[in-house]
């Protein structure tokens, strides 16, 4: 038996007669074996929702579930679309690759270039922005 079952203690209790009301009506609505046991368990509850750290413990498990379930899926479709993604880098790389004739010093400082220009745009460069660059306007 656990140690805090067996060591409970039998204390007074105040409360309004609507608090009461209220225990004696929710206990088993909540399976709970006696009174004692829904305060106790709402005691708890209660703490746990004001403890920032410990909040999380308290949702429902079916919210929980459903946003695990809802990340997961996303997580998969992203998975997929990256990968998609970069296969058709990939393909545009090699083709560019066989008619560019570019040297190494020149790669390395469009590659900062271009770096400087994602992280400026949040990720939203155009083919006419990059266009507009090479062109020279």
């Amino acid at each position: 038996m656990p140690e805090e079952k067996k060591n409970k203690m039998k204390f007074p209790l105040w409360m309004y007669p609507e608090t009461r009301k209220l225990v004696a009506e929710w206990y088993e609505r909540d399976n709970c074996q006696s009174q004692s046991e829904f305060i106790e368990k709402a005691i708890k509850f209660y703490c746990g929702y004001i403890s920032a750290e410990e909040g999380v413990r308290y949702l429902p498990a079916a919210i929980t579930t459903a946003m695990t379930g809802m990340v997961d899926g996303m997580e998969n479709r992203m998975s997929r679309l990256m990968f998609k993604l970069a296969v058709e880098m990939s393909m545009m790389m090699n083709v560019l690759a066989t008619t560019a004739d570019v040297n190494e010093d020149t790669l390395r400082r469009l590659r900062g270039k271009c770096i400087s220009d994602v992280k400026k745009s949040v990720g939203t460069v155009t083919f006419e922005d990059v266009a507009k660059f090479q062109k020279g306007e």
